[in-house]
């Protein structure tokens, strides 16, 4: 009961400070990502054995320049290529058995253009456009909820077959549907609450999240097998670190920026 308690204030406490900072300005949500980042950063390098400090400079100078001075959009593409090719080397990973021994060079590729980078276009996705979005990121923080909620009462429920049982035994493929629907339908009803995107839209980042944040968080497993570890952290008291709490929009949010990209260019 106490461990219960303990696991609901802390998440409450999480999505408060998170709802501060989408609702209160651009300044806010980018500094108390910049926070997050860092705290995320230190989680995943002490994860993949690889404590270089000057990965905590990259990580600042990105975000200062690309999110906050807003770089030009050849730099921005640029990244945004490099993070995804990043993001599908990673997915192919998932599917070798062999226990990857990461080189420094590696180590370096995957934090900058996995890590940095997701960070980056997480603080880029409210202001995608001419100006800051709150509801943008907020409804893509509820589309990975109601994915995670109802991926694991799917699973629980109903679930038969696994969906990578090698990486993380509890996740079932009737879990991961479970999870891709109710994320559609939570779509059609952010659509009509915030009006800041189209339903098509908002139905293809509820399909891109679901998808790509169930990788995303797959991802994260691995490394945590590969490093003999449950958490990455003890930050959030019932929920492990905070790596573990964003590495779904995280590894997803690239791809989110994205279909955004896309979306726009079709339309003009």
């Amino acid at each position: 009961m106490r461990e219960l308690v303990v696991r609901t204030l802390s998440g409450l406490l999480y999505v408060t400070i998170l709802l501060f900072s989408i609702f209160s300005s651009e300044k806010w949500y980018i500094l108390l990502f910049l926070i997050f980042g860092l705290i995320c950063l230190r989680e995943f390098l002490r994860m993949i054995s690889f404590q270089f400090w000057y990965t905590y400079l990259l990580l600042i100078a990105f975000i200062l320049f690309f999110s906050y001075f807003k770089l030009s959009d050849i730099s921005t593409y640029i990244l945004l290529l490099l993070t995804v090719g990043t993001g599908f080397y990673l997915i192919r990973n998932l599917f070798s058995t062999k226990i990857r021994r990461l080189n420094k060079l590696k180590k370096l590729h995957i934090t900058v253009f996995y890590m940095i980078g997701g960070f980056v276009f997480l603080t880029l996705l409210p202001s995608h456009g001419d100006e800051f979005s709150p509801y943008t990121v907020a409804g893509l923080f509820i589309l990975i909820w109601v994915n995670d909620t109802f991926a694991y009462i799917v699973g629980k429920s109903i679930g038969r077959h696994k969906l990578f049982p090698s990486i993380s035994p509890k996740k079932t493929i009737e879990g991961f549907f479970g999870g891709l629907v109710f994320a559609c339908v939570a779509s059609y009803f952010i659509h009509k609450f915030t009006g800041s995107l189209n339903f098509n839209i908002w139905f293809s980042l509820a399909v891109v999240m679901s998808t790509l944040g169930t990788f995303g968080d797959l991802i994260e497993s691995k490394l945590k097998r590969e490093a003999g570890m449950k958490d990455s952290g003890t930050l959030m008291p019932g929920h492990g670190g905070l790596y573990d709490r964003l590495d779904s929009v995280l590894f997803a949010s690239p791809f989110i920026y994205l279909v955004l990209i896309i979306f726009e260019y079709v339309s003009s």
